[in-house]
């Protein structure tokens, strides 16, 4: 069991092109600025947060398989695995730590092919369409119920 609140940040597919990529859609906020909103409320909050990107599923995966020792929950943003992968899904599952999904954009609104969420199922909750304030409010939920 762990003594203190640890909780694993996950960055999906294509958020190390965060500022970059579509502004009109995902903002002008990089995947550092970010990170070190978080790093701020996590120090706030007197947690501890380890964040990690990846464009590879794999690479994903065993983070999640490794979080299981290390964290209390996740914070995650799939990106487009969101829509296609499985294998986060049961990654998820079978750790079995309170997880919460975060998008940027509000993944209902826009393409049909992005309304479907693999993750949601397994997630205690998900927020989506807040930009960076999606991962900080996704923040604050998990460590409220991670406290309870």
């Amino acid at each position: 069991m762990l003594s203190e609140i640890s909780v694993l940040v996950l960055h999906g597919p294509n958020l190390n092109l965060l500022g970059l990529r579509e502004p009109n859609v995902y903002g002008k906020t990089t995947l550092a600025q970010i990170d070190d909103l978080l790093r701020s409320d996590a120090e706030k909050l007197q947690v501890k947060i380890v964040c990690l990107q990846s464009n590879h599923e794999g690479a994903l995966v065993d983070a999640i398989h490794n979080a299981r020792a290390l964290h209390s929950g996740i914070l995650i943003n799939p990106g487009a695995y969101t829509h296609t992968s499985v294998a986060i899904r049961d990654a998820l599952a079978g750790v079995m730590l309170p997880t919460v999904e975060v998008h940027l954009s509000n993944i209902y609104t826009r393409e049909e092919f992005r309304h479907h969420s693999y993750i949601a199922p397994v997630a205690i909750g998900q927020i989506s369409g807040f930009g960076a304030d999606s991962y900080r409010l996704g923040l604050q939920a998990l460590i409220n119920y991670l406290k309870r």
